[in-house]
């Protein structure tokens, strides 16, 4: 249910986002280095890539390396997307999200 909530809103933000990113959907089964390498094993994970660089993002969670819950919010996910690119541009490895999603979701 959490990939069917999440392809939603990741197919309703690509035409607004189309200037500054791209998304792309990748199988797991078909590239296990890559589960290996950045820990992949939840239904849906989204990792921010620039120049072939990982761009890690503080959400507040301890875990900056991807977002592996559904976002609802449109708004709010092109807002993260924003602040990705914004601090990837300026050569940064790790940026601070616009919000802090600690108390939000409870692992």
């Amino acid at each position: 249910m959490v990939d069917v909530k999440m392809d939603e809103v990741l197919a309703s933000v690509a035409e607004t986002i189309k200037n500054f990113a791209v998304i792309y959907l990748v199988d797991i089964t078909e590239v296990p280095d890559f589960n290996t390498m950045y820990e992949l094993y939840d239904p849906s994970t989204i990792m921010f890539f620039f120049r072939n660089k990982h761009i890690m993002i503080d959400l507040g969670t301890g875990n900056n390396n991807k977002i592996n819950w559904a976002l609802k919010d449109k708004q709010e996910f092109i807002d993260i997307i924003e602040t990705a690119y914004r601090g990837a541009r300026k050569g940064r490895g790790l940026v601070i999200a616009p919000k802090d999603y600690s108390t939000k979701y409870r692992y």
